[in-house]
């Protein structure tokens, strides 16, 4: 029999659900959940959030800002012309501070924070003494920082994302796709992202239903390019 055509999947738009109760909470990230629930009731005015690719430190940064309306920068971003304005906004949040970030800017930030008692959220895949910090004013400052960590999620929340990720494209899932995804898979939620999105093109593609094979396939190379 022949296989039906293949057609290009259209571009249709798909709103990934960013907000507070859309951010799921298991073993791997309850610590830093709970953390950023309690705000502005920190330990400490700085806190850094550290965890690997995909961990869903972003989902944690939108969901906190969604409570907060803290201001948002990439670290590498910060200047010490925008303290003023960041601190202004009541919280903030810079992410992706391993990526680099000005030593000065950001000594200057976390004093002006701590005198105006504001709360300073910093997110990394590392901790900050991969930063190769200089400054040891700074180095002093990140050291009486709040650490809190983010593990790579566990098959029970991976569960959980698969599903919300399909239902993000308004597609019911069978369980059984879920459960062959969740025993192969890297555990990353990136990959579940870029999973879910390729195997979705290929359904669409192929005008076919998502099955276990297909999904499999669709996987195997993702991982594959992630490598």
């Amino acid at each position: 029999m022949a296989e039906p055509p293949r057609q290009l999947p259209l571009e249709l738009p798909h709103e990934q659900a960013l907000g507070r109760d859309d951010y799921l909470v298991g073993s791997s990230n309850r610590a830093a959940f709970d953390l950023l629930e309690r705000w502005p009731d920190w330990p400490s005015a700085v806190v850094v959030l550290a965890g690997p690719v995909g961990a869903g430190k972003t989902h944690l940064v939108e969901a906190w800002h969604e409570d907060t309306d803290a201001a948002v920068l990439a670290a590498a971003d910060l200047t010490v012309e925008s303290v003023t304005g960041l601190v202004a906004a009541g919280a903030v949040a810079l992410e992706d501070a391993h990526k680099g970030v000005d030593e000065t800017a950001l000594f200057h930030l976390l004093n002006a924070a701590r005198q105006a008692g504001v709360r300073v959220l910093i997110t990394s895949r590392t901790w900050p003494t991969a930063w190769n910090l200089t400054l040891p004013d700074l180095v002093s400052r990140l050291r009486a920082a709040t650490p809190v960590e983010i593990l790579e999620p566990d098959d029970s929340l991976l569960r959980q994302v698969l599903v919300k990720l399909f239902a993000d494209r308004q597609i019911v899932i069978d369980p059984g796709v879920v459960e062959y995804l969740v025993v192969r898979m890297e555990r990353s939620l990136g990959v579940a992202g870029r999973a879910v999105d390729a195997i979705d093109r290929e359904a669409l593609a192929g005008r076919v239903k998502i099955t276990k094979p297909l999904a499999g396939r669709v996987l195997e190379v993702v991982q594959a390019s992630n490598g």
